[in-house]
């Protein structure tokens, strides 16, 4: 069966204007696709053992079917393969296939397979083709658009990365089919951020859908029931992050709202080792933190932070491990990338669609929320 090709969307920045193609049922096709853009060559596929299982020698055959000699690397996946030591050893797998600077390097997978080999391919020989082939629903909507690339250091998430925009996107809603519904609902939560910081009738038609039963399956309502309306959200928060990527590719102003929730989760999955929540999860559970910090601080009326945690309680985030404490967040904190001098740097709701930044809030309310997170307050 041919690819179908439903939306197609440009990013536009100064370093580069790509496309992003979304769709059902392309990656049979993929070859074919990519050929459209960039020459064959050379081409390290990267991926995990899960994604690849299903649809690594799909991509490899369609890849040869188009003249291209690829090479598979598969990965164990996780938070943990997101290191300088895994990114290393791509560089020799690259080396050893031949790799030059014709070639392309593809990420087959989620946020972590999309960061770390569009790290490796920013910083390859001084940097070659990256095509993103987000197979999450959290790598379609955010991660593979925008070109933010980076590893993990031991004392905080993605310290060590560039701005590398890929030269080519393609999103296939039909690898959602086998995403574990953990992982569709981690990527659910970017879908809201995107209504929260930019879109208010996106947050409200969510709501709409996340509260359309009590007993409730949100991958079942959209890929078996509502499978276009998924495809539709999708391709708004492409849109809302490439309107806002295009004005400001390198994060100093406006791209900072992309952050929202991702202070207090990055603090999370640093403080658990990356190895309890998902990325997904840690950013809801930001979010909501956030949401709270806003009201407490004034900024947010308590309707609208009731609104916004309660819509994401409806992801069924994990509760917070017992092993963590206060300390081990707020030391984790310390070390985000955000920080403007001593000051931590908080996007925070003001309505829904709106943001702002606030430089060092109170640190006893800072502690406050966490606290009132630890003990399952919030979510």
């Amino acid at each position: 069966m041919g690819e179908k090709i439903l939306y197609k969307v440009k990013i536009r920045t100064e370093q580069k204007t790509y496309p992003v193609l979304l769709g059902k049922k392309v990656l049979n096709n993929v070859g074919r696709i990519i050929s459209s853009y960039l020459p064959a060559c050379r081409t390290l596929l990267v991926s995990d053992k899960n994604v690849a299982a299903h649809y690594g020698e799909m991509c490899m055959e369609s890849l040869r079917k188009r003249g291209f000699q690829p090479f598979l690397e598969v990965l164990e996946g996780g938070e943990k393969e997101k290191s300088l030591a895994t990114a290393s050893a791509l560089y020799s797998s690259a080396l050893e296939a031949g790799l030059d600077r014709s070639a392309i390097i593809i990420a087959l997978g989620g946020g972590v397979i999309g960061d770390l080999a569009g790290f490796v391919a920013a910083t390859y020989l001084r940097g070659v083709p990256c095509v993103q082939l987000p197979t999450t629903l959290l790598a379609m909507v955010d991660s593979s658009v925008g070109g933010k690339v980076a590893v993990n250091h031991p004392l905080g998430k993605n310290l060590i990365g560039a701005f590398y925009q890929p030269a080519l996107v393609v999103a296939d809603q039909s690898t959602l089919i086998t995403l574990p519904e953990r992982e569709f609902n981690a990527g659910l939560s970017e879908l809201i951020k995107y209504g929260i910081i930019r879109d208010k009738t996106l947050f409200e038609k969510l709501e709409l859908s996340l509260f359309a039963g009590k007993n409730f399956s949100p991958k079942k309502y959209f890929l078996e029931s509502n499978s276009t309306r998924l495809l539709k959200y999708i391709i708004r928060a492409v849109i809302i992050k490439g309107e806002i990527v295009s004005q400001d590719e390198r994060e100093k102003d406006l791209r900072r709202i992309l952050n929202f929730g991702h202070t207090f989760g990055h603090a999370l999955e640093a403080g658990t080792g990356f190895r309890y929540y998902l990325h997904g999860e840690a950013v809801a559970c930001g979010m909501a933190m956030a949401a709270r910090l806003a009201v407490l601080l004034g900024i947010l009326e308590p309707p609208f932070g009731q609104r916004i945690i309660a819509l994401l309680k409806r992801l069924h985030v994990p509760p917070p491990p017992g092993g963590l404490n206060l300390n081990d967040v707020t030391e984790a904190l310390f070390y985000d990338k955000k920080k403007e001098g001593d000051g931590l740097v908080f996007i925070l709701p003001t309505a829904l669609g709106q943001t702002t930044a606030f430089k060092a809030p109170p640190a006893p309310l800072i502690e406050r929320v966490i606290e009132e997170y630890l003990d399952g307050g919030l979510l």
